[in-house]
């Protein structure tokens, strides 16, 4: 490997391997895999990628749970020089083909679970050259088999890597309006980020055993859970699914050490037995991400595990993590913190001209963790940066002491009477309400008023407040134009794989809302 490979991934796990080869890296359905057996199966993968005719650049499907199989699937697509594509397991069949033939896979690796799906998809995506099943029944005709994937006798081949040029991932976001757009990540841009990763958290090797159940086709899981212990020489530990039982049984068995998860997740832990909260004791943090942590959820957190929520932050295209609050050092509720090591933020107004401390605009990126460009999309790349400066969408503004904090995304921001209202900050206020076990706003058009907010709550289990309660809480803590106009009760809010709210499915007018009691009206 020429020394212009040093910083691509297959490079930096040859060296971890080297430092940590008898140490386990993945524990998963009762099997332990060391570092030199992972190394080592993965470069079984990537030679039966080459003799499947992969070459570099070529891009590979991954439809698979958290498992040590997608781990080694990753790398082997990697070190086979081509470029991974994770595949959301939420999606149907219509959406995983959009991305298979948007990205012009030339193969698909997907774990049994996924079989009807696949078989719907195969047929719509004419790229696909092959397709590999992973799991314990025999694969389906014309499929190639994993188990023979790892026992073949060819060799990793020698790919010249340009970690700055060459695309390691294309994750596609999942766009609130039109089709994703798929983020690429060079080596480089990944690399980079874990680094960051290391030098922001001070995880040790031989020491910290991450457990990920957050979804490692989501860019947080892969970037924090997956490559980082894989290249530092930590444990990880993967579930397939967010069941807090089995993730309190996890930490247990297993002395996790570090817990990540984004907001919601936190919530649901809340409400276990009380009995369980010794099963948690191993851990020393817990890092939050991927949607705004409510500050009284990070209160109750501390107060009942006794362990503080560090938020942080970082979209897709920025590998992704861009910042955290500070570890061991001062929290600030409500912020995502202070920007990792290596990458840079400002605030910007809507010319791309940098804002001064306490003034609200959008967050913009700089460093080499942010990506290539959206694939085949020049236009939409050249949309989202100022310069050399990623657009994140999100809006927010920086303190004295260089915390950052998000008010909520561009796109959420509702105009009330002229006003600019951010659904975050009435959010915030719903959940210091008793009875309020999640809560999101958006925005309704309105002919009087421009826009009206419109909340939506799953209130605590035995609860029953109504409207009126709620409404007159918020005017206590609420301008007249924050105060939701309507309210919607329902049983739980939709979320995606990764356990984000989303706020799309509650602006889909009528769809949502069968079924549900509406104690609000206009006014």
């Amino acid at each position: 490997m020429s020394a212009n490979s040093e910083n691509s991934l297959p490079s930096l796990l040859s060296i971890c391997t080297e430092k940590y080869a008898d140490e386990t890296a993945i524990e998963f359905g009762g099997r332990a895999t060391d570092f030199k057996t992972f190394h080592s199966m993965s470069d079984r993968v990537a030679a039966s990628m080459s003799e499947q005719g992969i070459r570099k650049g070529d891009r590979i499907g991954l439809y698979c749970i958290n498992s040590d199989a997608f781990a080694m699937a990753y790398f082997g697509i990697v070190k086979a020089g081509a470029t991974v594509v994770p595949i959301n397991l939420l999606l149907n069949p219509r959406e995983i083909a959009y991305i298979l033939n948007d990205s012009e896979a030339r193969g698909l690796i997907y774990f049994e679970a996924f079989q009807e799906a696949v078989s719907l998809v195969r047929p719509n995506v004419p790229s696909i050259e092959f397709v590999v099943r992973i799991g314990q029944t025999p694969p389906a005709d014309g499929e190639l088999d994993w188990k023979d994937l790892l026992q073949t006798a060819g060799s990793c081949p020698e790919i010249e890597f340009s970690p700055d040029e060459d695309t390691a991932a294309i994750l596609y976001t999942s766009g609130t309006t039109g089709k994703p757009k798929g983020a690429m990540l060079t080596h480089r841009n990944l690399a980079s980020n874990v680094n960051s990763i290391r030098n922001a958290l001070h995880l040790e090797p031989g020491r910290d055993v991450l457990l990920v159940v957050l979804p490692m086709f989501h860019a947080f899981a892969a970037t924090v859970g997956m490559l980082f212990p894989l290249l530092n020489g930590c444990r990880m530990i993967p579930l397939p699914k967010f069941d807090p039982a089995q993730v309190a049984d996890a930490i247990e068995k297993h002395n996790v050490t570090f817990f990540m998860a984004v907001p919601s997740m936190y919530n649901v832990l809340l409400r276990m037995p009380t009995e369980t909260v010794d099963k948690f004791k191993s851990l020393t943090l817990c890092v939050s991400g991927g949607a705004a942590m409510p500050i009284e959820v990070m209160k109750q957190f501390e107060q009942r595990f006794g362990l503080p929520v560090y938020e942080g932050d970082g979209p897709t295209e920025c590998s992704p993590v861009t910042c955290v609050n500070p570890i061991g050092g001062t929290i600030k509720p409500g912020s995502v913190g202070k920007t990792v090591p290596d990458v840079e933020m400002i605030i910007c107004n809507d010319h791309g001209k940098e804002l001064p401390c306490g003034e609200i605009g959008e967050i913009c990126v700089r460093g080499p963790n942010v990506m290539k460009g959206y694939w085949k999309r020049p236009e939409d790349t050249k949309a989202a940066f100022f310069d050399e400066w990623f657009r994140t969408g999100d809006m927010g503004y920086r303190d004295e002491d260089d915390y950052f904090y998000i008010v909520d995304r561009k796109k959420d921001m509702l105009i009330v009477n002229g006003m600019n209202v951010y659904p975050r900050v009435i959010e915030e206020i719903l959940y210091q309400y008793d009875s309020v076990q999640e809560a999101a706003v958006v925005g309704e058009p309105n002919d009087l008023h421009g826009e009206i907010p419109v909340a939506y709550i799953a209130l605590k289990e035995g609860s029953n407040a109504g409207s009126k309660d709620i409404r007159d809480f918020c005017r206590e803590h609420l301008g007249r134009h924050e105060i939701p106009r309507k309210l919607y009760f329902v049983k739980e809010l939709p979320k995606n794989a990764a356990g984000k709210i989303l706020k799309r499915e509650l602006r889909k007018s009528g769809e949502y809302e069968r079924g549900i009691r509406n104690d609000g009206k206009p006014g």
